[in-house]
């Protein structure tokens, strides 16, 4: 059974978008996507272009859904999808609950009310070596003693918890959380304060704004980030969507999810290696695959292999 894993913000780098695999599908894709936008999408993968979230957030879901369509056009049955952050709109998209051009223009709104609200001066770190709890109550120790507050933005696993905040406040605390013990607390290349309570407002105009964009039953199973639990309910996808910028996006509990649910296969979408090295560590009898880690030529055959092992 094969899971599609879709990566967010901070997987980005100069020219992803253009090291896609040359193929049909490829092409088709990001030529809707570049007609639905009125803009040529492979402009946005620049050194340039990437200091906005507007580009970064876009090109993610057109690679993401690029990619799915690619494993469906060889035969794949994609059976399970799961995204991190913006990637769930690309996991909407191919589970078949939203539409790809819908999804776009979704993803644009959202990008912008984030980067309107936060233009500058905030982000999100990454924290390895501590769990949920010693995060969130050093925090809270920090927000006593100085006012300024992170907040707990991602769970990406049991001890790599992502924070959001201030530059200021993300300084101060990845230095606190070294000194707490912290094997590594890196910034990561996302400009706004993702999945938390800093983004409350515009979440609630994002939800609004997509009550009138049709959902659908998703046909392979969607994964939610809010709760990591499989969502059936049009309404339910949507605003697991709309209001993700605004709650904790607990992807370890979600991959935990997809696997207790039998799925045997991973492949993440690109431009992403991270989600496959957390389900390889975490889950190291179920293989786990990046699409951008290896030539389109070898990862079709391979995953042919791995799919043809579990029917033996």
């Amino acid at each position: 059974m094969l899971a599609c894993l879709f990566p967010g913000q901070g997987a980005q780098s100069p020219g992803f978008l253009h090291r896609l695999p040359e193929h049909r599908v490829i092409r088709e894709t990001v030529d809707q996507a570049s007609a639905a936008l009125s803009i040529d999408v492979l402009s946005l993968d620049t050194s340039d272009a990437l200091r906005s979230s507007v580009a970064v957030q876009i090109g993610l879901v057109v690679a993401g859904v690029a990619s799915a369509r690619r494993l469906a056009d060889e035969g794949f049955d994609i059976a399970m999808c799961a995204g991190l952050s913006v990637g769930a709109y690309a996991a909407a998209v191919t589970c078949g609950a939203l539409g790809f051009e819908d999804a776009l223009a979704l993803v644009k709104r959202r990008a912008e009310l984030m980067e309107a609200a936060y233009p500058s001066g905030y982000g999100l770190a990454a924290i390895d070596g501590l769990t949920e709890h010693e995060v969130e109550a050093l925090a809270d120790r920090m927000a006593q003693e100085h006012a300024v507050r992170v907040y707990v933005g991602n769970v990406n696993a049991p001890r790599q918890i992502v924070v959001a905040g201030s530059d200021d406040a993300l300084e101060a605390f990845n230095a606190r959380a070294i000194e707490a013990g912290a094997h590594r607390a890196r910034r990561l290349a996302v400009s706004v304060p993702s999945h938390c309570e800093l983004l409350a407002a515009q979440s609630d105009e994002l939800l609004s704004h997509a009550a009138p964009i049709p959902f659908h039953a998703p046909r392979a199973l969607y994964i939610g980030n809010r709760r990591a639990r499989p969502l059936r309910a049009p309404d339910a996808i949507r605003e697991d969507l709309a209001t993700n910028m605004r709650y904790t996006v607990r992807w370890f509990d979600a991959l935990t999810s997809i696997v207790e649910l039998g799925a045997t296969v991973l492949v993440e979408a690109p431009p992403g290696q991270v989600l496959t090295s957390i389900a390889q560590i975490a889950y190291p009898e179920v293989p786990a695959l990046s699409a951008c880690a290896m030539p389109d030529a070898r990862l079709i055959p391979v995953l042919r292999k791995r799919l043809a092992q579990e029917t033996r």
